[in-house]
């Protein structure tokens, strides 16, 4: 069996459900469960698919009951994202945010601001689907990455040298977008969202313990077609997501020439069920009902469907045909 990386980047909502619905149909299509991974990274939206994989936890029970329907899935998504905390922490803000950005104008200038919620309802759904567990680390190389405010670089929850978190918090950490969800405090420091510095990190899988043969990069928010109708700040996430990444994979490359990179983004028409709030929950079952039908014939594709036979051993069946238990 080849050794395989899984990287899930980050996507707010819509990325995750696109996530979600890439990997079950890559595990029906191939039979590979991505729990076999040598290493996952998750950032942001993708650290929660992580926390999912790597505790055989990615089923649809984990998002949707038996009754629901689509209003109902929408709400509970809702209620347990978006937590609103009372008071600001505005010395945070200063200290880490609008001194420096002063001084560098750009993004840092948003690092702590005040934000109406916490992201203390994505820890505790990831503790409500893996048990205790929630308190402790995966077995399996995993990295959660996200963005210490105070030091300005990226954690890689999970390695060498990183702080020792259970696997919620490092979530609850690495989802805490700016401006959104107010920074998430571990041992007095304060994280916010990965995705600050890019929605993938990708490089960070040179860290496994042998060379990779298979690199599968999830990457919602690094379309390569610009979204139709797309706002600025579409047009601006996706610009800077195909960026970090490029940089990324070519570290890959430069370390691993043998190594294949499958990289897996929304189509055109699924990016229309994402648009234009990734955050939105009444977005989340479009965008995963999409998903699961465009990748029956996206990984059918020659060169995809190569990739996938010759790593994931799978047996020779159409892509998309659930596989026998």
């Amino acid at each position: 069996m080849s050794a395989v990386g899984l990287v899930l980047g980050g996507g707010g909502i819509t990325g995750a459900a696109y996530e979600l619905a890439t990997l079950m149909a890559i595990e029906l299509a191939t039979g590979w469960d991505p729990n076999q991974a040598d290493v996952v990274v998750g950032t942001s939206s993708g650290s929660f698919v992580a926390a999912l994989v790597r505790h055989d936890r990615l089923d649809l029970d984990s998002l949707v009951l038996p009754t629901d329907d689509r209003v109902q899935v929408a709400l509970r998504i809702k209620e347990r994202i978006f937590n609103r905390k009372p008071g600001v922490r505005v010395g945070t803000w200063l200290r880490h945010g609008i001194l420096p950005g002063v001084r560098r104008p750009g993004l840092t200038l948003l690092l702590g601001s005040p934000a109406p919620y916490d992201t203390s309802g994505l820890g505790a759904w990831v503790a409500e689907e893996v048990g205790e567990a929630a308190d402790s680390w995966p077995a399996a190389p995993t990295i959660v990455v996200a963005y210490d405010v105070a030091g300005r670089r990226r954690i890689p929850f999970g390695t060498l040298g990183a702080p020792e978190v259970g696997i919620a918090e490092a979530v609850a950490a690495s989802t805490a977008i700016p401006v959104l969800f107010r920074p998430w405090v571990i041992k007095g420091r304060h994280y916010v969202d990965g995705g600050v510095v890019s929605g993938t990190h990708a490089d960070l899988v040179l860290g496994s313990a042998r060379d990779l043969d298979l690199v599968i990069v999830i990457a919602p928010m690094a379309a390569e077609e610009d979204r139709r109708g797309a706002w600025a700040h579409e047009r601006l996430f996706d610009k800077v997501g195909r960026r970090t990444l490029d940089e990324e994979i070519r570290l890959i490359k430069a370390s691993w020439p043998a190594c294949d990179l499958l990289v897996l983004r929304p189509s055109p028409q699924i990016l229309t069920s994402m648009r234009p709030n990734p955050m939105e929950p009444d977005l989340a079952v479009s965008t995963f009902v999409r998903t699961l039908i465009a990748m029956k014939r996206t990984l059918a594709e020659d060169a995809i469907w190569g990739l996938l036979s010759e790593h994931l051993g799978s047996s020779p069946r159409t892509p998309g045909h659930r596989v026998s238990p």
